[in-house]
């Protein structure tokens, strides 16, 4: 069982940045792809970074390109998002998630696509 757990998120004015953390234990997470979600309130869950175990291809939702960076560090079993020129509407709770391949984090439509999920994280951006 991959247990994921987030950290990072906090209050922060428009235009500036925080960095997530998501930390697995358990079983091995050798192989998967590991990937960033979110949910501001009243809406449904949504796809933002996914990266590969090697991190040859990572993946971004439209919304975030150019702003958002996803990385990893396989010797620490962590997956990073670092958050740049954050706005409102980036307002969410961040969830972390592991899967055997990028194109099931990239397709997953909401919380029961995919097995494992980190608690969340809460992100504000303040005007």
């Amino acid at each position: 069982q991959v247990q994921l757990v987030e950290s990072g998120g906090g209050l922060v004015q428009a235009g500036g940045s925080l960095r997530l953390s998501c930390a697995a234990s358990g079983r091995t997470f050798d192989g998967y792809a590991m990937g960033w979600f979110r949910q501001a309130p009243g809406k449904e869950r949504e796809f933002v970074a996914v990266i590969t175990w090697g991190g040859g291809t990572t993946a971004y939702a439209d919304s975030v390109k150019g702003r958002f960076a996803i990385s990893r560090d396989n010797a620490r079993n962590t997956v990073y998002l670092q958050m740049n020129s954050l706005r409102p509407e980036d307002t969410a709770v961040y969830y972390c998630t592991a899967a055997s391949t990028w194109r099931a984090v990239v397709g997953a439509k909401g919380s029961s696509d995919l097995a494992h999920w980190g608690q969340g994280t809460l992100v504000t951006v303040s005007l």
